[in-house]
């Protein structure tokens, strides 16, 4: 096993999915950078596969993930994603079993296996407690604990979810991170989450659909750090 990057709590994870593509995603990417670097609060990226070389290639700060990849080796694979072609494009993680690209229990341990190997840090979905702790298990270094009914839809989580899905992770494994998530669409929804008792939270399209990106990361990280500082 290879040693991997070290994500600390606070922790912020954006990903445009499919929202934006091209420069887009790159001025978000370097939005994100500055972020990171003016509230001193670790970000993952999770960037379309296409864009992880030049997103990496042009920022310092962030942490660039995989939204997936295949339990695969070098060889066939005709259109799956090799775990070693994304260390080789400079990801530093991969974000596995969103509700988007469900992963069977199986093929999710092999998988967090093989990025055990290539020292690939791993955040993986969870879209239930029971689901959570379940992935807990498998031992990933993050866990995302969100609703999956509630992604997309500008409604968060509130506190009793945050404390209960941070006891069904910890309780299992209390090295695991823990970042919840869903409906995340502004700085008071981070700031309610992070206060709350996440590690972390995140948002896809409440920053890749706001009129001003850039001044949305900036309005989330700024909301983590108040938070964490508070509670800290």
């Amino acid at each position: 096993m290879l040693n991997k990057h070290i994500i600390k709590p606070p922790f912020f994870e954006i990903g445009p999915k499919s929202y934006l593509y091209g420069d887009d995603v790159l001025d978000l990417a370097m939005a994100a950078d500055k972020a990171a670097e003016k509230y001193k609060v670790d970000i993952i990226f999770t960037c379309p596969v296409v864009e992880i070389r030049r997103v990496s290639e042009n920022t310092k700060n962030i942490h660039v993930f995989a939204p997936h990849m295949d339990p695969i080796r070098p060889g066939r694979g005709l259109a799956d994603t090799l775990p070693e072609s994304l260390v080789a494009a400079g990801a530093e993680g991969v974000m596995l079993n969103h509700c988007e690209k469900p992963l069977t229990h199986e093929v999710l341990k092999e998988t967090i296996e093989r990025a055990n190997e290539l020292g690939l840090t791993t955040i993986v979905c969870g879209d239930s407690m029971a689901d959570a702790s379940r992935i807990a298990e498998l031992h990933p270094d993050i866990i995302v604990a969100e609703p999956s009914e509630l992604i997309g839809t500008g409604v968060s989580v509130g506190p009793e979810y945050v404390e209960a899905a941070m006891r069904a992770v910890k309780d299992v494994d209390e090295n695991i991170l823990v970042l919840t998530a869903a409906g995340i669409a502004n700085g008071e929804d981070v700031y309610n989450t992070i206060i709350a008792g996440a590690d972390a939270t995140g948002s896809s399209s409440g920053v890749a659909k706001a009129p001003d990106r850039a001044a949305m990361v900036d309005e989330m990280i700024s909301a983590v750090r108040k938070a964490w500082d508070e509670r800290h």
